[in-house]
């Protein structure tokens, strides 16, 4: 079972991904509530999650969100939920939400194929700073 705080949010990334560990950064700054927690989908929390939810890697490695309340969203749903919890005027984005899944997961597929070649990867997951690190879970 995930030990997560009460009406907390894990977020669960691509550790190595450049463009996942700045997304990170930028919900980090703007999570005004302190509503998220995150684990990198390589660590233990991430890999019990996929174990726990049947998640198949090849088809969703790169941003899942958990809430005991709402169980786990994937992809784009994932992300615009994100957003959505953010305020003004990042929530915004949530509006994205009544296009149909299958449309929004193929620009996320897109992009989430090319993120590699676009912006890079890292050899090991990214280390949170010392005020930083409660907000990551193992």
């Amino acid at each position: 079972m995930i030990q997560l705080p009460q009406h907390k949010k894990l977020i669960l990334f691509d550790g190595v991904c450049n463009l996942c560990n700045t997304s990170i950064q930028y919900v980090i700054k703007h999570d005004k509530k302190d509503m998220f927690r995150f684990a990198a989908l390589q660590s233990d929390v991430g890999k019990q999650i996929i174990s726990e939810f049947n998640i198949d890697v090849s088809k969703t490695d790169s941003i899942l969100l958990y809430s005991k309340e709402n169980g786990l969203s994937v992809k784009s749903t994932a992300a615009l939920k994100v957003a959505k919890d953010l305020g003004f005027p990042r929530n915004l984005l949530s509006g994205f939400l009544i296009i149909p899944v299958f449309i929004r997961n193929w620009v996320y597929d897109y992009i989430a194929k090319n993120r590699y070649k676009w912006y890079g990867k890292k050899a090991s997951c990214m280390i949170p700073t010392p005020e930083l690190q409660n907000k990551f879970l193992n």
